[in-house]
């Protein structure tokens, strides 16, 4: 990079007394400086970096270090959309911006300099010249050296420095111990889509439902793939990752593939991601704030959940997904094309409680009531199996410090194994101060049913022996149609764990 080439450059002459002190970087052939007061240290390049949509080519995603979000830069794809991406053998320079930290990518670290105002010149760039971030340069070693010194304040143009600072503020006024104690445990639903993890919080989905027929609409276009039949109305389907701008063609439809209903005010939209993984429990000063470099869509972006086992989730604010001009055209047009379908609920029906349940299948198909469940993990190798424990636990789980007690329910019931007990997936419960994970099968879906459609279980299946998890179950529920009816048994927790109890070692 030949910075003499630069549009309307002007070196500025400067007294010889000052000196000042900077941090060398190499990148390439070039030689790069920072005044040091603004570095705040240097990382390796760390194992996982997310990547997050609708941000510069030249943010290569973000990283938590020590409870903060730090976007990383790559300097060379500043300059050049093509330039190579980072390199696990990079380093990152951590810089504090106005209180918030960037990373900034080199291939290596220099030195400390103490340089006399006689070797620095100062540059000036015509308006717009990318090349401005190079605030001006260093002649070392008679002139046979030279750096080229990054301008801090026009590399990193956060958009969202107010926003960034609030947050922080308000999760640095109480400690973590007493805000938990004073605040209210949230939930969100975490899922996947343009190859990064994002979550909605609970209290915005409606249900998450497989991917049903969906119909062509006259206002179809790269982010609405359609509409679908939602109880009773026309529903429009958002390709979340088209939204994101992370796919530029048609994609081939997989089994993990679901739609998660999400009411935004008035409207519900459905949003197609690949695939829902886990349910989340945070407290608010757990939501850590991220320095956007992007006004694109920026809003929905709350913020970044951390949890070990899980990485970083990016959470999302569900009221800004959408603009409010988005939403009128897909609700209103829908409405005006496609007349609402005759309403099939009574007004008794509309009226009754609805609860939020996973489904989930454990040889036959289950469902719990959301609130029983602590979180979903997957099935973890990490599990050991102490002696003497009954055949029915697989052993015990170290989960962020504590342990948890593993049941096999198809072992407990006298049914097959899994043929791949890794493609499991173990549902966390609580009782009392203690937690146990049930293996089940595999998670369905995440779905809101009516209390009207929940009855007791025939007295057929109650009298089972203990060779049938159904015979535990006292209530089931009618989902479907009258062309595709699905019962499942509702699966009681504490009932089974009553049951279990004397069975099952204390966790420590």
């Amino acid at each position: 990079m030949d910075m003499h080439e630069a549009t309307g450059l002007q070196a500025q002459g400067a007294s010889d007394t000052a000196t000042e002190l900077f941090g060398s970087f190499h990148l390439g052939e070039d030689e790069f400086a920072l005044p040091a007061s603004c570095i705040r240290e240097v990382v390796n390049y760390p194992a996982k970096v997310t990547a997050l949509p609708l941000s510069p080519a030249y943010l290569e995603g973000m990283f938590t270090l020590r409870g903060s979000v730090i976007p990383v830069v790559n300097l060379g794809r500043l300059f050049r959309a093509d330039a190579p991406r980072a390199v696990a053998t990079d380093k990152i320079a951590i810089l504090d911006f106005q209180q918030v930290l960037v990373g900034i990518v080199f291939q290596d670290t220099g030195e400390i300099l103490r340089v006399p105002a006689s070797a620095r010149s100062a540059l000036q760039y015509a308006a717009g010249d990318s090349h401005a971030v190079i605030a001006g340069t260093i002649l070392l070693d008679g002139g046979a050296r030279l750096l080229q010194v990054l301008d801090p304040h026009a590399l990193l143009r956060i958009e969202n420095v107010p926003h960034v600072l609030a947050l922080q503020a308000t999760g640095a006024k109480l400690s973590t111990a007493r805000y938990h104690a004073q605040s209210e445990r949230r939930q969100c639903v975490s899922f996947h889509a343009a190859g990064a993890t994002f979550a909605f919080e609970m209290l915005a989905i409606q249900e998450i439902i497989k991917v049903p027929e969906l119909h062509s609409s006259l206002l179809n276009s790269a982010l609405c793939l359609g509409r679908m039949h939602f109880r009773g109305s026309q529903v429009a389907v958002v390709d979340f990752g088209a939204l994101l701008q992370a796919h530029t063609e048609a994609r081939e439809a997989t089994v993990d593939q679901r739609i998660i209903v999400v009411r935004l005010g008035d409207t519900t939209v459905g949003f197609l991601v690949d695939s829902v993984d886990s349910i989340v429990h945070f407290f608010g000063d757990e939501v850590l704030p991220i320095p956007l470099l992007s006004k694109a869509r920026a809003a929905m972006f709350a913020g970044c959940i951390t949890k070990e086992g899980l990485g970083d989730i990016i959470f999302l604010d569900h009221k800004e997904i959408l603009s409010q001009a988005e939403i009128v055209e897909m609700r209103d047009g829908h409405a005006r094309l496609y007349p609402a379908d005759t309403e099939t609920a009574s007004a008794a029906t509309r009226k009754a409680q609805r609860r939020v349940y996973i489904t989930f299948t454990v040889e036959t198909p289950f469902a719990v009531e959301i609130g029983k469940v602590r979180e979903i993990i997957d099935f973890s190798g990490a599990i050991t199996t102490p002696p003497g424990m009954p055949a029915c636990m697989l052993g015990m789980l170290n989960l962020r410090q504590q342990m948890i007690s593993i049941i096999d329910l198809r072992q407990l019931y006298a049914m097959p194994a899994l043929p791949d007990a890794s493609s499991g997936k173990i549902l966390i419960v609580e009782r009392g101060a203690e937690r146990y994970g049930f293996l089940v099968d595999h998670v369905d879906n995440i779905m809101t049913i009516s209390d009207s459609q929940r009855f007791a279980a025939p007295q057929i299946i109650r009298t089972g022996e203990h060779d049938d998890l159904r015979s535990e179950m006292d209530e089931m529920i009618d989902i479907g149609t009258e062309a595709q009816r699905q019962t499942l048994s509702v699966f009681q927790c504490d009932h089974l764990l009553e049951k279990l109890g004397s069975a099952l070692p204390q966790a420590a």
